[in-house]
Parts: structure tokens; sequence; C-alpha cells
């Protein structure tokens, strides 16, 4: 697939679940400000979070790389977040995968992920992340059934309408590659 931009929710949540490797096995390489680096790994090691060290160490490894708008962004970025009532943060993450034309915006947040679809890129959150990995074998159902039981109640305010329909895909991808296996 080719490259994404990301918003701290889907670096934090996989990271937490210790499936952050999934978004180098999918996008090879992901983008984020230096702003969002501050919210996750900054932020998140003063405040002691194991997830922040996860992300700090795919940045040292080169695949998360930090990139920065242009100026003439910079002042956009401003507008934006005071139009759509989005923080500064979100709009500079919006801008530079506008600047840097990638197709795929990772976010959890409902608000920027309906502006990103605005915008043409393809959004992809936390648990459809998951469920390609899934398609693509990188991933079991059981750590769908994982990360459920551990974002889904605790962190993620996931209802349990949204639980079931998430294992419900999960389970019908997972059946329909075995029965490509079995016939391939």
């Amino acid at each position: 697939m080719s490259l994404a931009v990301s918003d701290a929710g889907p670096l934090i949540h996989l990271a937490q679940i210790s499936k952050l490797q999934l978004l180098k096995q999918l996008f090879k390489r992901v983008i984020i400000t230096s702003g969002v680096k501050s919210e996750v790994v900054d932020k998140g090691i003063k405040l002691g979070h194991d997830d922040a060290l996860i992300v700090k160490e795919a940045i040292e490894e080169g695949w998360i790389i930090i990139k920065d708008i242009t100026e003439t962004s910079a002042s956009t970025a401003k507008r934006l977040a005071q139009g759509e009532n989005i923080s500064k943060s979100d709009a500079e993450t919006l801008l530079l995968a506008k600047d840097h034309e990638a197709k795929n915006f990772l976010v959890d947040d409902k608000i920027l992920s309906n502006l990103a679809k605005m915008y043409g890129f393809k959004v992809w959150s936390i648990w459809t992340i998951l469920l390609e990995a899934l398609s693509k074998g990188f991933i079991e159902i059981t750590d769908i059934e994982s990360a459920i039981n551990e974002l889904g109640e605790r962190r993620h305010k996931l209802k349990a309408e949204q639980a079931a329909e998430i294992l419900k895909a999960a389970k019908h991808l997972a059946s329909h590659e075995k029965e490509v296996k079995s016939t391939g």
C-alpha cells in the first residue's frame, strides 16, 4: 500500500496492544507531524506510558517519519482549526497528508475522520487497520478479540454493538481466508 499519514490515536492504540508493526506491514512508511510526535511520544514518556516507547522506537527505526507542514499550510492550519473546531495539531495532520499527497489517513477521532473523508483520503481507524491486517494474514482472529477486550472496553469507548460488528466482520474475513486457502 501507499504512504499513510497518522493522527495520534491509531499510533497509541496499536502500540498499547503491541501491534504497531502492522502499520509498517500495511503501509511501509507512516508520516506524522511533530505535534503528533509530541503528543504520543514526549507526553507519553513523561506520563510513563509504555506505548510511547514503542512509537519512539519506530521513529528511531525510520519507518515512522516526522515531517512538518509548509509555511503556507501553517497559516491555513490555524484557520482550519478555528473554522472546523478542531485542534491545531489535527489541522496540521490533515494538511500534512494533503501536502504529501497521501492516500491513507489513520485516525480514530470522528470529526477529524469526517474531514479527512471530505478531503478525499481513505480513512483507517484502528479497527479497519486490524481487519485489513487479518485479511492479509498478518494477525489472527484472536488478535482482534484481544483488541476488542483491551481497547474496546477500557480505552476506546466501543459500544457492544460496534464490538459485535467488528467481530462479525473478522469472522467473515477469517472464514473467507480459509476458503481461499482450501481451494487454492
